[in-house]
């Protein structure tokens, strides 16, 4: 008797299942206590996978706790790609969907962050534009559009996130304070990096990805935040190589 492929992925997947009947090993001998063993190591390997992509939510959780959302996580959401870069996409909506957790609304957001930070980690390689591509006419400046790097991303919260990354990941660094704040990820060499967004940032860069001008995106910025730095934004873009295509060129009508 075979067994079905569905059957041997459910039993794999959960410690509770029984070892399916007619499962054999090479040797024709019913698998027993070596398809547990093999059971066990997926189910190790994929709890360390988690630990390594979410370091922070570890370290708020503890260990044994992660372990124990990495195996209910395991069961809903098994790996589809044998990738393990890939694994764990879905951990930050499946926090937000655990009610025991609610009273740590900012878990989610977190995980997000975490998440974005190893997307950064694996995407394209690029090459930043020189800063004094910009020493030019300022209306002509105004007008363009911008291209940015794969890496670079974009998480806008309420809760303070960055706040709580450095919280957990560097030493003295000072206690996260009730603030929605905004994280640009950048990736100038190897490891991505968090920045935190100045006010109205987010909204700025998000005003860019979708086409708009440099100088519309800012215009539409500071009309919801009058204080808008947008020096300060664009040197984090330009330090962490995120810009990597300025088209100074207007579109033909």
């Amino acid at each position: 008797m075979s067994v079905s492929q569905s059957t041997f992925h459910t039993a794999l997947l959960d410690p509770a299942q029984p070892v399916p009947d007619g499962l054999f090993d090479a040797e024709t001998r019913p698998a027993g206590r070596r398809f547990s063993v093999y059971r066990n190591n997926v189910a190790v390997s994929l709890t360390e996978a988690m630990h390594q992509a979410f370091p922070v939510i570890t370290k708020l959780l503890g260990t044994q706790n992660m372990d124990g959302l990495a195996g209910i996580f395991l069961r809903r959401h098994p790996p589809t790609s044998p990738l393990m870069m890939f694994y764990g996409a879905e951990f930050p909506e499946f926090l937000a969907g655990m009610e025991q957790l609610s009273h740590l609304g900012y878990l989610p957001d977190v995980a997000r962050l975490e998440l974005a930070q190893r997307r950064s980690y694996h995407a394209a390689d690029s090459t930043g534009i020189d800063p004094q591509a910009l020493a030019i006419e300022p209306e002509k400046l105004m007008t363009a559009t911008v291209e940015f790097a794969p890496a670079m991303m974009l998480l806008r919260s309420p809760w303070p996130v960055h706040a709580i990354w450095r919280f957990n990941t560097e030493a003295d660094a000072p206690k996260p304070q009730a603030q929605a704040q905004d994280t640009l990820i950048t990736r100038p060499e190897f490891d991505p990096m968090p920045h935190l967004l100045p006010p109205g940032g987010a909204e700025w860069i998000a005003a860019l990805q979708r086409g708009q001008s440099i100088g519309t995106a800012h215009e539409t910025t500071l009309a919801a935040h009058p204080d808008f730095d947008l020096g300060a934004t664009l040197a984090l873009l330009l330090q962490g190589g995120a810009i990597t295509t300025l088209n100074t060129e207007r579109p033909q009508k």
